[in-house]
């Protein structure tokens, strides 16, 4: 499907969220007008060129894909960091700074959002690499939320995220009641072999439903454009955030 994309600002309990949505057009699935949604969550450089392009391909399959400024208190409105020294530190300092409760309060303004939406079915999934997997798998403590693709979620094994005792999205585990799909590189220097069994453990021990994927790549391997991209992993993994809210939305 061609896509079409637009921008909403959502005031949230902690100020206005800046918003893009990409949504489908034309093909049998749209004959109604309604959609699945996705709630996708950037890299803590927000909605860079791969990041849009992501969420389009998405978008591209019969989904309504919204892509928040997760930063949003942080920095003036429609701030794009660079993929460089400067960048990375401004996005690791906006993550320190950002309480993980204001990522809630987010999700519950984007979810009331949708539900005002005439293209809305009922269905919302959402999905986001490497910090942005992390906010997908926080969005999931959402009840609304059917589905979770979680890219090489960062700080899920490690507490770095500010956060107040019992508040740690690990920590909450029983609040989620969606799938979950969890893809990680083996050779991603930012999330150990221990880390990842320390993850895995606790979902396993959780009883929750998820599905387990260890690919020999690097961390950020689906940013196209990035020394580490591996495109035929990429369209692997695409293909099972597909399956997966094809079977749960």
């Amino acid at each position: 499907m061609k896509v079409q994309s637009q921008i909403a600002d959502i005031n949230t309990a902690t100020g206005v969220m800046r918003t893009y949505i990409h949504r489908p057009v034309g093909g049998k699935p749209s004959a109604d007008g309604k959609f699945p949604t996705v709630l996708f969550y950037s890299e803590i450089f927000q909605q860079t060129g791969p990041i849009e392009s992501a969420a389009k391909i998405i978008a591209s399959h019969g989904y309504v894909v919204l892509v928040p400024e997760v930063f949003h208190e942080l920095n003036p409105i429609g701030t794009v960091l660079a993929y460089d020294d400067a960048g990375r530190d401004k996005g690791n300092a906006d993550k320190a700074a950002k309480d993980v409760q204001g990522y809630d309060t987010d999700n519950q303004a984007m979810i009331a959002f949708i539900k005002q939406q005439d293209w809305y079915d009922g269905n919302i999934g959402a999905m986001g690499f490497c910090i942005g997997g992390h906010l997908a798998f926080r969005a999931a403590l959402q009840p609304e939320i059917k589905s979770t693709a979680c890219f090489y979620a960062t700080d899920l094994h490690s507490m770095t995220i500010p956060n107040k005792p019992g508040q740690h999205s690990m920590e909450r585990l029983s609040d989620i009641t969606g799938e979950l799909l969890m893809i990680w590189g083996k050779q991603d220097n930012h999330i150990p072999t221990a880390g990842r069994t320390q993850v895995y453990n606790k979902l396993t021990e959780a009883n929750l439903t998820f599905t387990w994927h260890e690919f020999n790549a690097q961390h950020a391997f689906m940013r196209d454009g990035d020394e580490r991209y591996d495109a035929q992993t990429a369209m692997l993994c695409y293909q099972l955030a597909l399956n997966l809210f094809s079977r749960t939305m």
